[in-house]
């Protein structure tokens, strides 16, 4: 069949490479100027930077098999690390390698400034938690879920774990979902837990080499071109007023919510109604500074924005190069991104004392308006299949994962095998 694409980032990414294994004719559409969407390098000062800080975690299966298909060694380009949310003081959780349930419970013994209560009381947590299958009331936020643990557990592990899987705070985002997310990572298996830092750029990671990959088997991908007009011709769809057996809608949730507004008013109206979170990362530089681990958890604050701080010079990548990030960033890009800066900075001085060779200078701050939707109990999440021959795909539509890597490139993919049922219907 001859397939559009509509979006270049991870999901249309993934769409495109599955569809063309099955032997589709695919055509990719994508409004930037390069592949990636909202997981895509930048130019700053002669240096290729990330239009945020991403991790990976060992559980993104389909994500690490996608990069595999389009010839990307996951090995070389991002660094594989047990589980670990250590603090400057040198306390936090951190996992051995191996079965990561089995190096949880060690962990959270073994964890330093936690009383035997506080422990105990984790433990039993978590252990209702299992025995319930990982599933709570939907209408749970995960401060509701964790509201009988201590305070310091809440502090130190619950907050800066639901901020970085979720990009939402604590008091609103879904306890399902959490859940969820500590269910596959603690039951997938040897490494699921692990870290995957990013040690190259991320258009290495997939877009570029899945570009080249595609266009190696004949499908054609358009960049700078954004889709105006999308309608069903027959049994047919038009794409501005090319013609196209099939469309996967891999664009943002408002993009695909204009796109169908005529056309499934239901479906679009959920898609519009999504609210998003936004990221903001810092980069600063500190010529000379190498910190204790390439990953730092920050305390945040009324006047400290940053979860976390990598050093991507420990990650192998630019040395005396810092990445500080603000999840759920809404009330710091409210006050600007001078002001933000200029507080992760000095965050980080006063947080990290005695590691700076030189005083961390900012070198650019990049705010991500909509990184993420905002992953709220109850949310109400747009079917993938629209319509007969389109369907949608993006890390929002119906399913089990936060806006992840992983959710983008498993809604690609399963766009692509829904493709199965557009042949059925031509074949009759």
């Amino acid at each position: 069949m001859e397939v559009a694409v509509v979006g270049g980032g991870w999901a249309g990414i993934a769409a495109a490479v599955q569809a063309v294994q099955a032997g589709h004719r695919v055509t990719l559409l994508e409004m930037a100027p390069v592949l990636g969407g909202r997981a895509r390098a930048v130019a700053v000062d002669g240096l290729k930077l990330d239009n945020g800080q991403h991790i990976l975690i060992g559980a993104y299966r389909d994500t690490l098999a996608l990069m595999a298909t389009v010839g990307v060694d996951a090995a070389q380009v991002l660094q594989r690390l047990p589980l670990a949310l250590t603090f400057p003081d040198g306390r936090g959780l951190q996992l051995h390698a191996g079965r990561p349930l089995p190096a949880l419970l060690a962990a959270l013994w073994r964890r330093a400034g936690w009383t035997v209560g506080e422990r105990l009381a984790l433990l039993r947590a978590a252990a209702g938690w299992a025995a319930r299958g990982f599933s709570c009331d939907p209408s749970w936020t995960v401060a509701r879920l964790t509201a009988t643990l201590p305070a310091a557990l809440r502090r130190d592990l619950v907050d800066p774990l639901c901020v970085a899987a979720l990009n939402t705070p604590a008091d609103t985002a879904s306890a399902t979902v959490f859940l969820r997310v500590l269910r596959d990572a603690l039951f997938g298996g040897p490494g699921s837990a692990d870290l995957l830092l990013p040690r190259a750029p991320l258009d290495q990671l997939l877009p570029a080499p899945a570009q080249a990959w595609l266009a190696r088997r004949g499908a054609r991908i358009h960049t700078r071109r954004r889709v105006q007009a999308l309608a069903r011709v027959g049994k047919r769809w038009s794409v501005d007023g090319e013609p196209a057996d099939a469309v996967i809608l891999a664009c943002t949730a408002h993009e695909a919510a204009r796109l169908t507004r005529d056309i499934a008013p239901a479906w679009s109206a959920v898609a519009a109604a999504f609210t998003h979170e936004p990221i903001v990362t810092v980069y600063l530089r500190s010529a000379g500074t190498r910190l204790p681990q390439p990953m730092t958890a920050l305390h945040e604050g009324p006047q400290a924005p940053a979860q976390f701080v990598f050093d991507h010079g420990a990650l192998g990548a630019t040395p005396g190069l810092f990445a500080a990030v603000v999840s759920g960033a809404a009330g710091w890009v409210a006050r600007g991104q001078q002001a933000t800066a200029e507080a992760v900075r000095a965050q980080l001085v006063a947080a990290l004392p005695g590691h700076w060779r030189e005083p961390p200078t900012v070198l650019r701050t990049l705010a991500e308006r909509r990184a993420t939707f905002a992953c709220r109990p109850a949310l109400r999440r747009p079917a993938a299949d629209v319509a007969p021959g389109l369907w949608a795909a993006g890390d929002y539509v119906e399913g089990p994962y936060p806006s992840t890597l992983e959710g983008a490139v498993r809604a690609g993919r399963r766009a692509a095998r829904g493709l199965e049922a557009t042949v059925a219907v031509s074949a009759r």
